[in-house]
């Protein structure tokens, strides 16, 4: 039987809105709303955090939530879950944002079931992009082959409409299943020119020939990089 882990980076040092993981969000930090919500996936056989940072880990203490502290030199989320992965054992390892405090079962549900198909070695997500996030750079985009493979990703609009034929346009939604294998190659690289330019770490991925899968789902989030995207998720999460 298969075993997958989640594991939730937990930087501190973001720059879009610094100290992210552990702003209030009715009352409890960030990340107390990211992990719970990933404990009620079933799906998943463990849920772990890995940190660079000594503040983020006794808050793990102070909750009884298990936490991995990893080097502060590590370029991408993905290569804190390969730390993870060297202490861990896993078939599929889940790379859950420490942004997306409105993670749902139904997202795992839609990362993982590719993975009956051996041939996938790398899955996430994509919903239809709604109008207001269509030139926000921070909703990325995502376009894909016929057979749900990633093209490309990035904070532009994609694809470009240029007769008016309104082509559907979809937001990624940066969670991501892996298999260890991938998450290896994934490591060994060297953080690659596009990866750098549109400061995408799934773009790595694409750039070394590894493919993407992308699901879909019916149900969006709000990943939080603004102070606007904290009240609007303040907002949802007070009401529930």
């Amino acid at each position: 039987m298969s075993r997958t882990l989640a594991v939730i980076p937990a930087r501190l040092a973001s720059t879009r809105l610094p100290r992210k993981v552990l702003r209030e969000i009715a009352g409890r930090p960030m990340l107390a709303w990211v992990y719970d919500a990933a404990r009620a996936c079933p799906q998943l056989d463990e849920v772990l955090i890995a940190t660079d940072s000594e503040e983020v880990a006794a808050l793990c203490h102070k909750h009884s939530w298990p936490v991995l502290m990893t080097s502060p030199e590590l370029p991408s989320g993905s290569d804190r879950v390969h730390a993870a992965a060297q202490v861990h054992t896993a078939d599929i390892y889940v790379n859950i944002q420490a942004d997306e405090p409105l993670l749902h079962p139904s997202h795992i549900t839609a990362l993982l079931t590719p993975f009956a198909d051996p041939s996938v070695e790398v899955t996430t997500l994509k919903v239809l992009c709604t109008p207001e996030n269509l030139t926000n750079p921070n909703a990325v985009k995502v376009v894909t082959a016929l057979d749900h493979r990633a093209l490309y990703f990035s904070r532009a609009t994609i694809p470009y409409d240029r007769d008016q034929a309104h082509p559907p346009i979809y937001k990624h939604i940066g969670l991501y299943g892996y298999r260890a294998a991938a998450l290896n190659r994934f490591h060994a690289l060297a953080p690659s020119p596009l990866e750098q330019a549109e400061r995408l770490e799934q773009l790595r991925f694409l750039e070394n020939g590894i493919p993407v899968h992308v699901a879909l789902t019916e149900h969006d989030t709000i990943g939080v990089d603004t102070e606007e995207d904290l009240a609007a998720v303040e907002h949802l999460l007070s009401s529930r």
